[in-house]
């Protein structure tokens, strides 16, 4: 599959199988989140995986909606605050650029894999950080829902219109 046809598979599943994710399939992913590019290359991320049933009651208490529910597993991307790389001239820390890379590798390779995902930002992160025991400085960014899409097709029917290229590039200056 081209890159561009995989970018356009890729979208917001929410309606999962009970299916389980094949180990492989996940080894999978999780390398290709391994693999993403960072600031410095400081890599300050940690992926958790989410499989077990308490596991699974705990980040679901984290997101209460009904169909997050549905999912098999989650990965729980995390960003480490004392790891990343800061720019010098403003101190901007790039550890939430580097975490959302390493978060689309991860939705790219499970769309890739036939598996549906869809990025979760709004979940009680304080709450989530003391059900998995996060270090002072590690803070959870990201839930991502992994999954066979429940029906056949919601991969086409769930893609979002996209803005057309004249109203977002921008030649040399506004």
């Amino acid at each position: 599959m081209q890159l561009n046809d995989l970018i356009r598979k890729r979208c917001s599943i929410r309606s999962y199988s009970p299916q389980p994710v094949e180990q492989e399939k996940l080894d999978y992913i999780l390398e290709a989140a391994r693999l993403a590019p960072s600031a410095c290359n400081f890599q300050p991320w940690y992926f958790v995986v989410i499989r077990s049933d308490a596991a699974k009651v705990a980040i679901q208490a984290c997101y209460e909606r009904e169909w997050f529910r549905s999912a098999p597993l989650y990965i729980l991307v995390c960003s480490d605050h004392n790891r990343s790389w800061k720019r010098p001239f403003d101190a901007k820390d790039h550890a939430d650029i580097d975490v959302a890379i390493a978060s689309e590798h991860i939705c790219l390779a499970a769309a890739e894999q036939g598996l549906g995902t869809c990025w979760v930002c709004h979940f009680d992160a304080k709450r989530c950080a003391g059900a998995f025991g996060l270090p002072d400085g590690v803070e959870a960014a990201v839930i991502i829902p992994v999954g066979y899409p429940a029906g056949s097709g919601l991969f086409e029917q769930t893609s979002g219109p996209r803005k057309p290229a004249a109203e977002i590039i921008v030649a040399d200056h506004f």
